[in-house]
């Protein structure tokens, strides 16, 4: 069954306090602030950097910042709150690592994006707000996968509306600690998208974890979490130079 989220009001911070409570996270006045003037650097850089098409602040808390914390569903709150190492590949706006980052302060998040001027608007919020224990990095993850200091460096990487599972393998399981998880935020319908893309988070050192519906707030929007359980190293030659997963998948 679908994970449900409490029913609440569209004012103020209600709708984000209730929603993240659904989930077992508690935030405090200084987060829902943090929250609110995150929000408000998406709409003063969205016009130039367009980073989405969502900034009405009632659906931002539901569509993006409650989106992003539905992740948590995905694996123990214990490491994240003691301090993970997680990863947030191809970020964008800074979703869901940012949201994870504010709810959980003691993680240790590093955002990868290859946009440099998203690079500018990420490296802004988080001066902005200051998030302590953040790293913005440039570059496409195909590149910066064969970086020794990042290659299975990670407990936890997370990728939103990035590419299709299939690519999405390559593109995140190399940075993932044996024994790690990657989390795959999706559309509602992925069974087809997870048997087609076996082959691959296979050669990645992967395995199908679980395949997990969820149910968004208000919006009555619904989503799916593919988690991949780390089990193997990643072959060197993995992944291959930046445009080929997505040109030709494995």
């Amino acid at each position: 069954m679908p994970h449900r989220f409490a029913t609440c009001t569209l004012k103020g911070v209600e709708t984000l306090i209730d929603g993240a409570a659904a989930f077992g996270i508690r935030l405090d006045t200084s987060q829902t602030d943090q929250f609110r003037r995150y929000h408000q650097a998406i709409v003063e850089w969205n016009s130039r950097v367009n980073l989405t098409r969502v900034v009405e602040w009632e659906q931002v808390q539901v569509r993006h910042f409650l989106d992003s914390l539905s992740t948590v569903t995905a694996f123990p709150q214990g490491p994240l709150l003691s301090g993970a190492d997680v990863l947030d590949v191809g970020s964008g706006a800074g979703l869901p690592g940012l949201p994870l980052k504010i709810a959980f302060p003691a993680l240790r998040m590093t955002l990868m994006e290859a946009t440099a001027k998203k690079v500018e608007f990420l490296a802004h919020v988080v001066e902005e707000l200051s998030l302590g224990g953040v790293r913005v990095l440039w570059g496409r993850a195909e590149a910066l996968a064969h970086d020794e200091a990042l290659r299975e460096g990670f407990d936890n990487v997370l990728a939103r509306a990035v590419a299709r599972l299939d690519v999405l393998a390559e593109l995140t399981l190399p940075f993932c600690r044996i024994g790690g998880i990657v989390v795959a935020q999706k559309g509602r319908v992925v069974g087809r998208e997870v048997q087609e893309a076996r082959r691959a988070i296979e050669l990645m050192g992967g395995e199908v974890e679980d395949v997990r519906e969820l149910a968004l707030p208000a919006s009555g929007g619904e989503g799916t979490l593919v988690v991949l359980r780390k089990v193997r190293p990643t072959p060197e030659e993995y992944p291959r130079r930046p445009g080929i997963p997505r040109k030709r998948p494995l």
